[in-house]
């Protein structure tokens, strides 16, 4: 009866479905000596959990705190920031072609730019000469060849 018992707690520990008291059965069941054979491969199972509640650290925690690298960090930033704001220049308003010139050197200005558009289209128009010279040479070069 005993082992059809243990079978039963079994299936229900693999179901996740035992209490407490009864996985401690199935504890003691396997710290013996007298295990069913078609039982043998769940003892390991069961031992293992026995060896480690055991099983304790033993190594020395340290209580001296780590140096806090976030304080010195939000102090370099808060320099970063200060030398950002002594070495800052707003930007002057932006100032108007009346505010910095008189009407006069404007119209001056006006007159010379004409002058300069009026000797560029000169410049061009010379350019539709030099492609019909162009295009009469390669009629007369591809001829040769």
């Amino acid at each position: 009866m005993e082992l059809h018992n243990i079978e039963k707690l079994i299936e229900k520990y693999f179901e996740a479905t035992t209490t407490v008291a009864e996985e401690e059965t199935l504890r003691t069941y396997f710290s013996g000596d007298d295990i069913a054979p078609h039982l043998e491969q769940h003892a390991s199972l069961f031992n293992y959990f026995t060896k480690a509640k055991e099983e304790r650290f033993t190594k020395q925690v340290p209580l001296k705190p780590r140096i806090n690298y976030l304080k010195w960090v939000s102090v370099a930033a808060i320099a970063v920031f200060m030398v950002g704001l002594y070495f800052y220049r707003p930007t002057p308003a932006p100032v108007t072609l009346a505010d910095e010139y008189t009407p006069e050197e404007i119209a001056s200005a006006k007159e010379a730019l004409a002058l300069l558009a009026m000797n560029f289209n000169k410049g061009t128009e010379q350019l539709n000469h030099l492609e019909e010279f162009e295009k009469t040479t390669n009629k007369f070069l591809t001829k040769n060849n």
